[in-house]
């Protein structure tokens, strides 16, 4: 089993400090919306997520990459986080119905809503078929893993576009008649 998680070693040294760079790099861009920043209900529907994805994935690829004997142990901390972020995927989909900052859109209720709760769901799953179908299980994690980095690149790229947009509107340079 410890050979099986050895292969995956370089997929997870890559897919980890790229979550980990565009972590910080949200946290540049919250500084930049600085003066037009969304409210609590908004940033938790619509801020938050991206970096709670962008640290599971994060967290799976330090987790798949510690030297475990067996995959069972790294299973069940992969099922936690999967079984966390189902819950927390439920909790942001409350918030985006309740916030009034910002009406959402059919693409953000797919990448804010249900492509996180599906991949989170993948991630249980693959947990549980681990003990059983170790190699199958790893490839499930590992597609989850990458697609929570894709979903926080899409969030992070929306929440820019934005903030940008909407900062530009009334902003507008005042125009001269000649």
């Amino acid at each position: 089993m410890a050979e099986l998680l050895a292969e995956w070693n370089s997929f997870y040294v890559i897919v980890g400090p790229a979550a980990g760079a565009l972590i910080g790099l949200q946290f540049v861009v919250m500084t930049l919306i600085v003066d037009r920043p969304p409210t609590a209900a908004a940033s938790a529907a619509f801020a938050t997520p991206t970096i709670v994805h962008f640290g599971a994935a994060l967290l799976l690829s330090a987790l798949l990459c510690a030297p475990w004997q067996t995959i069972g142990i790294t299973a069940t901390f992969w099922g936690f986080i999967g079984l966390s972020g189902i819950i927390y995927s439920v909790i942001v989909t409350r918030h985006m119905r309740t916030q009034t900052f910002y009406r959402p859109e059919f693409e953000d209720w797919l990448f804010y809503a249900v492509l996180p709760l599906a991949t989170y769901i993948i991630i249980v799953l693959s947990a549980l078929a681990a003990p059983c179908y170790a190699r199958e299980a790893l490839f499930g994690v590992g597609a989850a893993a990458l697609m929570l980095l894709f979903i926080g690149i899409r969030n992070a790229w929306d929440s820019v576009v934005y903030h940008v947009l909407v900062g530009r509107r009334g902003k507008e340079p005042e125009r001269h008649s000649n």
